[in-house]
């Protein structure tokens, strides 16, 4: 990679199937904030929407108004009962943290590094397979996001416009392409080789998609995303196994990431078989219902790694504080899907990087104020498990001002 600068009521009481988030609460407007003290200055190269979004869920609000009702609820639903979803959420709520105090933090470093590219946040943006219906240019606008931003984009082959022509909004930046298999070993075999010719620093398998997922949200409403309706070919991804891996392995020069892993013994099989990034996932609670929440296998899949493999995680993650718990847990990088998907659904790629801006401001607060310069400096002595959540876990619950009106 080259070096960069990424409802109905069961969704609880802030996203309801019809009607989007309330309107600012009362009060004189406030105008907008200038003081660097509490976010720093981004320049020319910025989002350019401190003003419009001051913090997340403004991006969120956005998001549920300009999104269909069907759309909406692609975005946050889970399968079945979403109890896998809800945990997602939950597992982050119950770790608290530890801070430490009286120390030097002001070199606060919120970077990171995946597969030897330096990272401005440890953070990629989750391929998201209809990014399409949520802003019309699709992948080519959260690539686009990401490198400017110094972050990376895994883009979906279900996600338009596709191979080539993301490789090309990317140019030279770093990108990975993720792929569902639908079709024989030839098929993969093209696409991995498409994505070595056209720059793509990793190849991506998703691995828990056997089976695709009952998400009734979609089904009570009878809608299918644009990716949905011409999927195909679904009999190839429950053949793909262990021997492709190895294959696909033995006949390509680019890195391989596993999406999807959730156990120690697979992480065991994939490091056995050279996988470069082991990445922890549930697809965001859409496919295996009851499911642990995805930080919950974080642990036992590090220390199966040993350091053999990098491993990324995903599922529920929505806020600073989110992401630096993974990164205490093992991770080398996060991914992060929902977000992604409100941010370009709010204001396209510009709405990518403020999300982007937000997200570090918040990384930098929490390292801060747990005492440390950087994810280097912390350990598992920062955390609590076991506390008790607050909310009860649903697709909004990390901006619970939505629910006050905001």
């Amino acid at each position: 990679m080259a070096a960069a600068e990424q409802r109905s009521p069961a969704a609880g009481p802030a996203a309801g199937p019809e009607k989007a988030p309330s309107g600012p609460g009362p009060g004189p407007d406030p105008g907008p904030v200038r003081d660097l003290f509490l976010e720093p200055d981004h320049g020319e190269r910025g989002s350019g929407l401190n003003n419009e979004y001051a913090v997340l869920h403004e991006l969120v609000k956005a998001a549920r108004a300009r999104l269909k009702p069907g759309t909406w609820d692609y975005l946050i639903g889970g399968s079945e009962t979403e109890t896998t979803f809800r945990r997602n959420r939950l597992a982050l709520d119950e770790i608290a943290f530890r801070p430490r105090v009286l120390r030097d933090v002001s070199r606060v470093d919120p970077s990171g590094r995946l597969l030897g590219v330096p990272l401005r946040i440890p953070v990629v943006l989750a391929p998201i397979g209809s990014l399409q219906d949520l802003d019309p240019g699709g992948g080519a606008t959260t690539a686009r996001a990401a490198i400017d931003y110094g972050v990376v984009s895994m883009l979906s082959s279900a996600c338009e416009p596709g191979l080539e022509e993301v490789a090309r909004a990317a140019a030279d930046g770093p990108k990975i392409f993720q792929l569902y298999v639908r079709g024989d070993a030839g098929w993969v075999d093209d696409h991995a080789r498409r994505a070595v010719e056209c720059g793509y620093d990793a190849f991506a398998l998703t691995v828990d998609l056997d089976y695709y997922g009952r998400r009734e949200r979609d089904l009570a409403k009878r809608f299918k995303t644009t990716a949905r309706r011409r999927a195909a070919g679904p009999e190839f991804q429950m053949r793909f196994s262990w021997d492709d891996v190895k294959r696909l392995k033995d006949r390509f020069d680019i890195p391989i990431i596993l999406k999807g892993i959730a156990t120690a013994e697979d992480t065991e099989i994939a490091c056995e078989h050279g996988v470069e990034v082991i990445y922890v996932s549930n697809h965001g609670g859409r496919q295996l219902d009851h499911g642990r929440g995805a930080i919950e296998v974080l642990p036992e899949v590090v220390r199966a790694a040993a350091g053999r493999a990098e491993v990324m995680v995903d599922g529920g993650i929505l806020r600073g504080t989110d992401v630096v718990k993974a990164m205490i847990l093992g991770a080398d990088a996060v991914g992060i899907g929902r977000l992604t998907g409100f941010a370009v659904a709010a204001a396209g790629r510009s709405g990518v990087m403020r999300m982007l801006e937000l997200l570090e401001h918040e990384i930098c607060i929490c390292l801060g104020l747990l005492g440390v310069n950087g994810y280097r400096d912390l350990d598992e002595t920062w955390l609590h498990r076991g506390a008790r959540a607050v909310a009860e876990p649903h697709a909004t619950s990390a901006f619970p001002l939505l629910a006050e009106g905001y």
